[in-house]
């Protein structure tokens, strides 16, 4: 059937999509034409932007809630042990510095015991934001991870909150994640502890170079003073130091080091002066201190034979083993004398000793009468060369030195027993002549007057003293020494004299004692030679060279420590260390 244009009707249907499609083609045909291409850009441009800011804010929302998973999962660890071990420190007994003994350089003090200058020139040297940052600084993370990622220089800066993360609570290794750690743990101790406790920890881990960890083995090692006696100018010193303490260390025996110090202390208190911590008067007095040069070694010297015994009779009277003393940060107040240790080194060392062989050794005692105190204990020149201590466990024979004690009859123990021993210890020879000068009254020899942990005394001595010979026989003994007091000298307890002995005679003398008492001090020297034995490793007594003379030497010796030890003494008193 056709339709008025003649077509058929059939085929309209058909006609009608075809038009339709033609009509879309020519539409699209039409917009292709008509959209410039700079335009199509931009679109397409702006579709990119959209999605990488879309990408960029899920990537930061992402991080956001990972940092405040990890912030609530990261827990604050434990200290290290290492930073919770404290060395044990040995002083005399004012107090001076002998030693110390443990794993690691390190006596723990409170905040209290630091002065405040000292304080503010660390936070000067290392952190001046560090009373009011929040544990960490973005700029010093962002510069450290730069340079991690880019393999560049290892890169500091880390806040005081950081190092003390890093140096006591967490491993050292260098690592993305580990910054990230150390950023966190260290938020979340500035929202727990107080600024003075983040600082008295950091304080107390801090290394400063030579084997020093924390304040008060720094102020020891490089002043030879407490921390708390540390002035301005070495606590800016010591504050300079923790930036690179293996080079810094070197300062006072390398010019070069010194004087690169100098300038950070310079720059450490212009900072501190600034900042208002010094007055520009305490500024303008400050002198670079001068530092003490390393200190000897652990077992150079002598000191270290007065450390042994010390350090034996501390954790005997604990009822700890050594090795629990040295690491649980006590400090303990011997009763030597520094200075009278110092006086017997020197005059001691003054023998040329043995020739072919012969080694000559000399062992010095002197203790308190009616005390037991050990003031002076020589056991030997170099701990070094021979820990073996002469003093303390040397059997010497004793030959005639024993004369003045073999009529007695009534003596007690431990005197009798001495009596029956042909080669005593010094130490104990020492002590039977300090039984003559208490009238009779035998003292146990001790070594630690006082110990302390953390401020607290856990233990003061108390002199064993008890009688074992009668007061006349105690005369009669001195009497039979040739140093028995005169009637006049009994109250006053002047005067009394010296009296030498010993095994041999003439060429072929083999030991040599000294020996010297009254109320104040009771002092024994020994000389005594010996030679390599033919088995390895022993050795066998000989006879002491002739010169210098061994009579007129250990004279001499027992003379000048006497001297030295009585000076400043009124003479009938009795010293009491501790």
């Amino acid at each position: 059937m056709n339709g008025p244009d003649g077509q058929d009707e059939r085929d309209k249907p058909g006609r009608l999509l075809s038009a339709r499609i033609a009509r879309r083609v020519e539409k699209r045909t039409r917009h292709r034409v008509r959209v410039p291409l700079r335009t199509r850009f931009r679109r397409t441009r702006g579709r990119r932007l959209r999605l990488l800011l879309y990408a960029f804010l899920t990537l930061v929302a992402t991080l956001c809630a990972a940092a405040v998973l990890a912030y609530h999962l990261t827990p604050i660890p434990k200290p290290h042990p290492e930073t919770v071990i404290q060395s044990t420190v040995f002083l005399d007994s004012d107090g001076a510095y002998l030693g110390r003994r443990g794993p690691v350089d390190r006596q723990d003090v409170p905040l209290s015991a630091v002065p405040r200058h000292v304080q503010e020139a660390v936070i000067a040297a290392e952190n001046r934001s560090f009373r009011t940052d929040s544990g960490i600084s973005p700029k010093a993370i962002a510069r450290a991870t730069l340079a991690t990622l880019t393999g560049g220089d290892p890169q500091g800066g880390s806040t005081i909150t950081q190092q003390y993360v890093k140096n006591a609570l967490l491993s050292p290794e260098r690592s993305l994640s580990r910054k990230a750690r150390e950023a966190i743990v260290a938020i979340k101790l500035d929202r727990t502890r107080t600024k003075d406790e983040i600082l008295e920890g950091y304080l107390n881990t801090v290394y400063f170079g030579r084997g020093a960890a924390g304040i008060q083995s720094a102020a020891r090692n490089y002043f030879g003073v407490d921390a708390k006696s540390l002035t301005v100018a070495q606590g800016a010193a010591l504050a300079s130091i923790v930036n690179i303490p293996s080079y810094y260390e070197k300062a006072g025996s390398d010019p070069k080091v010194t004087a690169k110090l100098r300038d950070r202390w310079e720059w450490v208190l212009d900072a501190m002066a600034a900042s208002g911590s010094i007055t520009a008067g305490q500024r303008a007095e400050a002198r670079f201190p001068a530092f003490r040069f390393y200190p000897p070694g652990e077992t150079e010297g002598q000191r270290q034979y007065l450390i042994d015994v010390a350090a034996k009779e501390a954790a005997d009277r604990l009822g700890i083993t050594e090795d629990q003393l040295a690491s649980g940060g006590y400090s303990v107040t011997t009763t030597f004398d520094l200075a009278l240790q110092d006086s017997a080194a020197q005059l001691v060392q003054e023998h040329p000793g043995g020739k072919g062989g012969v080694r000559v050794h000399t062992a010095v005692v002197g203790t308190v009468p009616g005390d037991g105190a050990v003031r002076l204990l020589y056991g030997g020149s170099d701990y070094a060369r021979q820990p073996f201590n002469d003093a303390v466990s040397g059997a010497v024979e004793a030959g005639t030195a024993l004369e003045p004690f073999s009529a007695l009859r009534g003596a007690g123990e431990p005197l009798r027993a001495l009596l029956r021993t042909p080669a005593p210890t010094p130490l104990k020879l020492a002590s039977a002549y300090a039984t003559l000068a208490a009238d009779g009254r035998y003292a146990a020899p001790y070594t630690v007057a006082r110990i302390t942990q953390e401020g607290r005394t856990v233990y003061r001595a108390r002199p064993d003293v008890r009688r074992v010979l009668d007061e006349k026989e105690a005369l009669v003994a001195g009497a039979r020494m040739g140093i028995a007091p005169t009637p006049a000298e009994v109250g006053s307890a002047v005067g009394k004299g010296f009296v030498t002995g010993g095994a041999g005679g003439g060429i072929t003398r083999r030991t040599v004692w000294s020996t010297g008492y009254d109320a104040r001090l009771a002092l024994t020297v020994a000389l005594f030679a010996d030679r390599a034995g033919t088995k390895k490793g022993t050795t066998v007594p000989t006879q002491l060279p002739n010169e210098p003379p061994p009579v007129e030497f250990a004279q001499g010796v027992t003379t000048g420590i006497w001297e030295a030890a009585t000076k400043s003494e009124p003479p009938a008193s009795v010293r009491r260390p501790g």
